[in-house]
């Protein structure tokens, strides 16, 4: 059990950062509670991971060969990573943290499965970009469709909410479904986990990590790149949930960060670029592009410490954290 702290470690970063794509624009928009959207989410998040978790855990297992020793280090890298980012109250994507943190183990084993890489590399690329399209997309039909109701205020209040309780719960189940894969999967692959045990545990740690520890980084996505009223965030929450559940079927655990940070994008290309604060959007994509090398370095840094023979009281505590 000691072993899979890591990964535990790893799914709690990972709901406490990505929390803010499933749940930070309805919240920040004042429409749902905090507590209500986070106690869906962590439910919804745990159905996504056993239900829809598998084929992420499959394409991630077979990066490369991995023991148990090296799974739990890959984990450890990319959960500091994912949690330094946290404090620092930018959204990035976890997908690129353990990816960075296999491809580190990939280094040190000179194993690495390059096709299944670059199918991962491209699905990232297109993460943002279908994230802008489907929210522009739906931005439109969803406007003419609302246009054409004859609701008054009170029902026009009442139909936006329940809307975005049922986006709040969809974005979680796509959540779960797709990133389950990057909490456990290396786990799998070492033989250490069956694939039931893996989606369960791993939903599991990211609903807690979405109850405990998700409201720093929400104010980030929720109002300081566009503002978005509770119209805007719904079709955010909607094409952020379309994006990743599609990637789910593609096999490819992809940035839920990146799809709903495009969606906000698309909703700015409609109001007026001039709505936009691209000193935040740059920021953040700076991170995305430091994830991964930072997991990478750390994973490897990790791997060598508790090789090192002449720290005599280091390298014990760390040889205890990866057995």
């Amino acid at each position: 059990m000691i072993s899979l702290l890591g990964g535990i470690f790893l799914g709690w970063s990972l709901g406490a950062n990505d929390a803010s794509n499933v749940i930070g624009s309805a919240v920040e928009s004042r429409m749902v509670k905090f507590g209500t959207a986070a106690v869906l989410a962590s439910a919804f998040v745990l159905l996504g991971a056993v239900l829809q978790g598998q084929s992420g855990i499959e394409t991630l297992k077979g990066l490369t060969q991995i023991t148990l020793k090296q799974a739990v280090v890959s984990s450890l890298a990319a959960a500091i990573t994912v949690t330094l980012m946290t404090i620092l109250g930018l959204p990035v994507s976890t997908s690129q943290a353990v990816i960075g943190a296999i491809l580190g183990i990939g280094f040190l084993n000179r194993q690495l499965n390059v096709m299944g890489l670059g199918k991962v590399v491209a699905c990232w690329f297109g993460t943002p970009l279908g994230g802008v399209v489907i929210a522009i997309v739906l931005y439109r039909l969803l406007a003419a469709i609302y246009n054409r109701l004859r609701i008054n205020l009170f029902q026009s209040d009442v139909l936006l909410r329940l809307s975005l309780i049922a986006a709040v719960s969809y974005g979680a189940y796509s959540l779960g479904a797709n990133n389950v894969a990057n909490v456990t999967a290396v786990f799998v692959g070492a033989g250490h986990l069956s694939q039931f045990a893996a989606t369960s545990i791993g939903g599991l740690s990211i609903g807690f990590g979405i109850l405990t520890f998700s409201k720093r980084v929400m104010a980030t996505v929720g109002k300081r790149v566009v503002r978005l009223d509770s119209f805007s965030a719904l079709v955010v929450l909607l094409a952020e949930a379309i994006t990743v559940h599609f990637y789910t079927f593609v096999g490819v655990p992809v940035s839920t960060s990146q799809a709903v940070i495009g969606a906000i994008l698309g909703i700015g290309i409609l109001k007026g670029i001039n709505t936009v604060s691209w000193s935040t959007l740059k920021n953040i994509v700076t991170g995305w592009f430091l994830t991964p090398v930072v997991a990478c370095l750390l994973a490897i840094a990790i791997h060598f410490l508790i090789h090192l023979k002449y720290i005599p009281f280091c390298r014990p505590v760390l040889l205890l954290a990866v057995q």
